[in-house]
This record gives structure tokens, sequence and C-alpha cells, in this order.
């Protein structure tokens, strides 16, 4: 879940502006910092979308509006060919895209929609979500590829947090089962798509393949919204203005600035250093999440959350840096 830092040369960054390897550790850290706070609050973001708005109409207005203003800056920056692939290529970042943002993140939107005791915090949502390192793991050693042995260690330990953590208790403050389900489901074909970005012929510029992805996603999200009858009935004046601002939120915060930091820090701080997102955006969420949101935080969520994080550190310290971790990152 990782990307190959570049040769510490001067280059040009993917949008097209020349940039230095070399970065002052103030920035650094501030894109750090912004990558692990905008990225964590992400899925507090998306419980209050989803109060008042459709859960996929949001999720896909969410990522067309993201991928509308990304391919404007690129079409600025770099020209009238800014955005042009191959058949391949746009087929490529249309499954991975897919995969991603449809069955990825549409499927944490909707186990985070409904009443209480019915939708999944948005805290625990964020821990379940970071099993996706373990589970690119298995797809690798399904394929033939031959983790280390402290990486099958941290696997091992992230799932049993993952047990630990919807283990039924019978409390009302026990983690739905039924959501925490259909977020793994997420995870797992945010991992499928993760794993595939690496592995097939994708947009040589990582924001260009972003773009696509968004689009596809943004499509097939809207058409699944429009089956399950979504738009019935529903009139923009019944969302409430803490709808709108959080989904405008996710728009600029998580799709737009989070995304375009982490793409920053791939180039310019080491890849050990970056990773930490995978560990630190589930801490986030959960804080956020008790303190804003009023979300139950159990000992059993500590348990389960702490083994869950402490087996994805593992994972992710004893990796080699792999390519693809730019359009793994298309954010949730």
């Amino acid at each position: 879940m990782s990307s190959t830092p570049p040769r510490a040369t001067r280059t040009a960054d993917p949008i097209g502006a020349p940039v230095s390897a070399a970065a002052a550790p103030t920035v650094v850290w501030t894109a750090l910092v912004l990558v692990y706070v905008l990225w964590g609050s992400t899925y507090l973001g998306i419980r209050i979308a989803v109060e008042t708005l459709p859960p996929l109409v949001s999720a896909a207005a969410r990522f067309a509006a993201a991928a509308a203003v990304l391919a404007l800056v690129l079409r600025l920056r770099r020209g009238p060919g800014a955005l042009r692939v191959d058949r391949r290529q746009l087929g490529s970042a249309a499954l991975v895209g897919v995969l991603l943002l449809a069955g990825g993140n549409g499927l944490v939107v909707l186990a985070e929609s409904g009443p209480p005791g019915v939708a999944v915090p948005s805290g625990i949502a964020a821990l379940l979500v970071a099993t996706v390192p373990l589970l690119v793991v298995l797809l690798r050693s399904a394929t033939g590829d031959r983790p280390r042995f402290w990486t099958f260690a941290g696997v091992t330990v992230g799932f049993l947090g993952l047990v630990l953590l919807v283990l039924p208790t019978g409390g009302a403050d026990a983690v739905p089962l039924a959501g925490a389900l259909t977020v793994v489901v997420g995870a797992a074909c945010w991992s499928i798509g993760s794993f595939l970005s690496g592995r097939i012929r994708m947009p040589g510029n990582p924001f260009v393949a972003t773009v696509y992805e968004m689009l596809a996603g943004a499509a097939a999200l809207a058409v699944v919204a429009v089956g399950r009858g979504e738009l019935r009935g529903f009139s923009p004046a019944q969302v409430s203005a803490r709808s709108w601002l959080a989904l405008g939120y996710l728009m600029v915060a998580g799709s737009l600035v989070a995304f375009t930091a982490y793409v920053w820090l791939l180039q310019h701080a080491p890849i050990s250093l970056v990773s930490t997102y995978a560990y630190v955006n589930p801490a986030v969420a959960v804080a956020l999440g008790a303190v804003l949101a009023a979300e139950p935080v159990t000992s059993q969520v500590l348990l389960g959350g702490a083994v869950i994080v402490a087996g994805v550190a593992l994972v992710v310290s004893t990796e080699r840096p792999r390519r693809g971790a730019t359009r793994e990152a298309v954010r949730r």
C-alpha cells in the first residue's frame, strides 16, 4: 500500500509544475497533518452528510464534483491534451474507480446511514476500513507473492482485532453486525481495486487516473442510487444545512486537498513516514466521532481498534515500497 519514492532529482509534479525532491520538514509535516486529519475526518463527514442526503446520491455528487474540479485544474495547467488516455487505460481506470469508490466508499456510506443501532458509527467504520492493507496482503499471497513473516504476523494480529471489534456483546453499544459486514465487504472492494491498480495498465499520471476513477465511480454510484429509488420523492429543500456543509467538506477537504497533499508527500517524504496515515486515520476518526458526535467508545472498541491498528502498523512498517499507492489512495 505504498509507492516507490521518486529519485532525488528536480522533476515535474503530476500536474506539470516543476518541483524539487527536497522539501523543508515543516512543509512535509504540514502536508502529513492534512492527510492525517482530513482523511480521518471524512468518516464523520459521511455520517453527517447522510443524515438528510440520500447516501449513494451524496457519494456520487461528491466524486463527480471533485473530478470536475481536478480535470479543470489539469486542463489549465497542462493544456488541451492533459486528460488524453488510450482506451485500455480508460477502461482500467474505470474498473479501479468502480471498485474503489462505488464498492469501497459506497458500501461505507450505506453502512453509516440509517437510524441509531443500525448505522455503523464513523469511528468503527474507520477501524474496519483500516483492514485494507491486511486484505491486500492476502490478495498478494493468493497470486503467488510471498510476503515476509512479520507481514503475515501483522495480518494475523489485525484480523484478531477485527474479530474482537465486531464480536456480539448484547449491549446497547454493540457494533451493528450487518453494517460492520457491509464495511468489510467495502474494504474488500477497495483492496481489490488497490491490488489491480498496480497490475493493469493505468494512465501514467496519477491525477489523470484519479479523474477517470472518480467519474466512473460517480456514474456507478448514481446508477445504483436510482435503482434503489433514492431520488424518489427527494427534494433538495429537505436537506439540512449541516448535511450540505458536510458534503462540501468531503468534496474539498477529502477528495481534493488531502489527496493532493498525499501525492505531494509521495514525491517529497520517505514512504515509511507517508504510510503512517494507514493507522493514524482510524485513531483520528474515533476521536472526532467521540468528541463531535458523541459516539460511544467502549472498552471493546478500544481493545479491538488498538489490535487492528497494531496489526496494520506492523504490516506497513515491514512492507517494501510498492508502486500504485497514488491510485490506491483515491479517498473514501
